[in-house]
């Protein structure tokens, strides 16, 4: 069937006697109506505007188009929404969504569109700590890394007997000559090198750092800041410290012992180690061998290095045959055999580590957090602030207003396909703005599910204490 188009119409065939013709005439649609749930979420946690607040903004008031404001809402609303690079919002700054989530429906200059374009946006991402002549507004590293644990412990009701913090680095790779930039040979890349902290699947921190260091590198600095947070406002909490091998390092794990933390990260195997578990590993092999599946045995015992520790403690080994060789792991921890066995420790506990991977991998393949292109590391930790609070937002709707739905588990790159990318006509009247949304939506009722339970709890968050 041939198409024929022209500059105003396109003609597809024929249906049943019925021409098929498309053009780009319908006036204000979007194709994000669906985002109206971030902007219920927003007000549910109160993040965007504590989020800007966290910014200086040094421009004269009368010069202005854009406040912070709307600008940081633009842009942690559209990374929520896909758009990863400034330049969507060229168009994107005259999408009606758009202008309701950053509250501004008409520009003051009829010039200017009401929400900012690319230009804009890029001198905010180049925002520095202090302001200067060319850069007038100015961001406040420690307040926007505190705020990610305030909205952590908020989205509590009461507070948790204990809690598990994972600690993990990864790669963010680059493909410029960015600042910083240095060639990791384990992940045979140029990268940066991110330090991640979560509680289940609250983002607690992420921080930016160069890649030419151990994985450790700041990790006790970082925990002892989200740790004296924490313990402000629940002082009675048990906060277990959970890691690969890389953070098993003296200080951090006498950083722990000093201050009533706890820890379980894993151990680098080496020679003295495995020989220590000669037995059990033997006994796993013969098992294997009589019933052909993999067999573990477990042993503890007290450990210390020939120099690094500074004194002896306790090791799990899992002393593991599977497919016709020997497979030994090894776990530290400051925990007591009465809190926790051998095998429980490793099984229940320390694997549970690899749920965290799946947070990182929605963090950046999701929310684009290792879109770190800019020139500079300071510009690009800024990028990382904002793809964390998009993740903490698109949380924050899973957990409230999602809950107990077919989307309770989804990752946020679901969410946003199923519930967020929803076409609409959008009619503006003097009293009102109707979105039309699709009928046909097949997630219609999930929807409405959402936007019902978030408008309560942003109602029960205004109301007086």
């Amino acid at each position: 069937m041939q198409t024929e188009c022209s500059a105003e119409r396109f003609d597809f065939g024929m249906v049943e006697r019925r021409a098929v013709e498309a053009a780009f005439d319908a006036g204000l649609v979007t194709s994000d109506a669906g985002a109206l749930l971030l902007g219920a979420t927003d007000r549910a946690i109160d993040l965007v505007d504590r989020f800007a607040n966290c910014f200086r903004d040094g421009r004269r008031p009368d010069l202005i188009e854009h406040t912070v404001a709307t600008l940081v809402r633009q842009r942690v609303f559209g990374i929520a929404l896909g758009y990863e690079d400034l330049n969507d919002h060229d168009e994107l700054r005259h999408d009606p969504v758009m202008a309701v989530l950053a509250g501004k429906l008409e520009s003051r200059r009829e010039d200017c569109a009401p929400v900012a374009g690319k230009s804009t946006l890029n001198r905010l991402e180049l925002s520095r700590e202090e302001p200067t002549r060319y850069h007038k507004i100015a961001y406040q590293a420690a307040a926007i890394e505190a705020l990610l644990v305030k909205l952590f412990l908020e989205a509590h009701a009461r507070p948790p007997q204990q809690i598990i913090l994972d600690l993990d680095a990864t790669d963010d790779p680059l493909h410029g000559h960015q600042e910083g930039r240095f060639f990791h040979g384990y992940y045979d890349c140029y990268c940066y090198l991110p330090l991640y902290v979560f509680c289940g699947r609250h983002l607690l921190a992420a921080k930016l750092r160069r890649s030419d260091i151990d994985a450790s590198a700041g990790s006790v600095e970082e925990v002892a800041r989200i740790a004296a947070q924490i313990r402000t406002r629940w002082p009675f909490v048990r906060i277990l410290l959970r890691a690969d091998s890389g953070f098993a390092r003296e200080g951090l794990m006498a950083w722990c012992e000093e201050n009533r933390v706890d820890y379980v990260f894993g151990l680098a195997r080496n020679a003295r180690l495995v020989a220590m578990i000669e037995a059990e590993l033997a006994d796993a092999k013969a098992a294997a061998e009589r019933s052909g599946r993999p067999a573990r045995r477990f042993k503890d015992f007290q450990w210390s290095t020939r120099d690094s520790w500074s004194g002896k403690r306790r090791v799990i080994a899992k002393a593991e045959w599977t497919q016709g060789e020997a497979n030994p792991r090894f776990i530290v921890t400051s925990l007591k055999r009465a809190a926790a066995g051998a095998r429980h420790l490793y099984e229940d506990i320390y694997c549970a580590r690899g749920d965290m991977e799946n947070r990182i991998k929605e963090c950046q393949l999701d929310l684009y957090a290792d879109r770190t292109s800019a020139a500079t590391m300071r510009a690009n930790q800024l990028r990382l602030y904002f793809a964390s609070m998009a993740y903490v937002l698109m949380c924050a709707l899973r957990r409230i207003g999602l809950a107990e739905t077919i989307f309770a588990d989804a990752t946020c790159g679901t969410i946003r396909l199923r519930l967020l990318k929803i076409g609409a006509l959008v009619r503006i009247s003097v009293r009102r703005i109707k979105i039309a949304m699709a009928s046909a939506c097949p997630a219609a009722d999930e929807w409405s599910l959402a936007a019902r339970r978030l408008t309560e709890a942003a109602k029960a968050r205004a109301a007086p204490i």
